[in-house]
């Protein structure tokens, strides 16, 4: 199960929206075959492994492993349960269910029904964690949530005061409430905080999420891209918010180059139910500090990407602060440290 993880990871970049998926066929002890899922369209895992056994012979009587419960429904492809019936193989484990209402059980109790012997939950955790994105977007219908800034030393994300825009700490309220004017800071995307290395990880934190999000002050005062041009990949869906159309159309994200989406009066909740019905199942939340933090207060996240530089400001824009957060690894990157942390919300009776 852990080769079917690590095969199913080769998919990254062309799953999506589908999940990964990675399958193992092994006989006698040996592994004869095995494939994951490249792209979404072409041939699920199990269907690439199989093809993969030279003497298809040995199936009927080997066992296939296969990171997520294979598909029981026609979709752009057959049913993997189907093929692997068809295939003899009388032994499946599986590493976790599949929360897509089409699947969620269907391709299980279909190979058990056709006589194959089934395990299902080796390596359980680890297979979900693979597919958290996937899992996140069918079970709570919103996307998968990463917060992402950059910080000084002293917890300042700029050295701007920032003007008032009114507050948005609740989530079912307005994010923000005005339009003043405000100063321009250049097109820098954090490139005040950032050295070379650490903005090419920022531009492939990008490109592995579908959409992309930042505030009016942000879009006004930063101008940033929002693209992936340092890194190969899709661009994601632009968002941003702009309650009075205040933004000027001489801003980068007003430039057409990209699919881009401007919302008006909606709370974070309503943009993340517009996301789920437009099948968006990642959101990369790059800023500023009030929409970050209402993100936080609502609970409405599930990783975050805090970069310090090595440098203080003395004062500034401070830094949203994380609640209910795990750190999962902190690296150096030239003096840049670089935090992940993982959203922990405590369990309410």
């Amino acid at each position: 199960m852990f080769r079917c993880i690590q095969l199913a990871r080769c998919g990254e970049a062309g799953a999506a929206p589908n999940p990964m998926v990675g399958a193992v066929i092994v006989c006698d002890g040996r592994i004869i075959g095995e494939g994951y899922h490249r792209r979404c369209g072409g041939p699920h895992a199990e269907v690439n492994a199989i093809a993969s056994v030279r003497d298809k012979q040995l199936l009927r009587r080997s066992t296939i492993y296969v990171s997520l419960e294979p598909c029981a429904h026609f979709g752009k492809t057959p049913p993997c349960a189907d093929l692997i019936v068809r295939s003899g193989i009388p032994r499946v484990v599986i590493g976790c269910t599949d929360p897509f209402a089409k699947v969620n059980g269907l391709g299980i109790k279909k190979l058990r029904d056709a006589g194959c012997e089934v395990e299902v939950g080796v390596l359980e955790q680890e297979c979900r964690h693979l597919n958290r994105r996937f899992f996140t977007f069918h079970q709570q219908r919103r996307p998968w949530i990463t917060l992402k800034w950059a910080q000084s030393t002293d917890h300042y994300i700029s050295p701007l005061p920032a003007p008032p825009l009114g507050e948005c700490h609740n989530a079912a309220a307005p994010l923000f409430s005005g339009n003043e004017a405000l100063p321009q800071r250049g097109s820098g995307e954090g490139a005040f905080f950032s050295n070379p290395l650490t903005q090419t990880l920022v531009h492939r934190l990008r490109a592995r999420h579908q959409a992309i999000l930042v505030g009016t002050r942000t879009a006004i005062v930063d101008n940033p891209s929002l693209t992936t041009r340092l890194w190969p990949g899709p661009n994601p869906l632009r968002l941003t918010i702009d309650r009075h159309n205040s933004l000027p159309t001489t801003l980068h994200l007003k430039d057409g180059s990209v699919p881009t989406i401007v919302y008006t009066h909606e709370t974070i909740p309503e943009i993340l139910d517009d996301l789920y019905r437009r099948g968006i199942q990642s959101l990369l939340v790059e800023g500023g500090a009030q929409l970050l933090q209402s993100f936080i207060d609502a609970g409405l996240w599930d990783e975050a990407r805090i970069e310090t530089a090595p440098f203080s400001l003395g004062n500034g824009v401070a830094a949203p602060a994380l609640t209910d957060a795990l750190l999962q690894d902190s690296e150096d990157y030239g003096g840049q440290l670089l935090q992940h942390y993982a959203h922990t919300p405590k369990e309410t009776s």
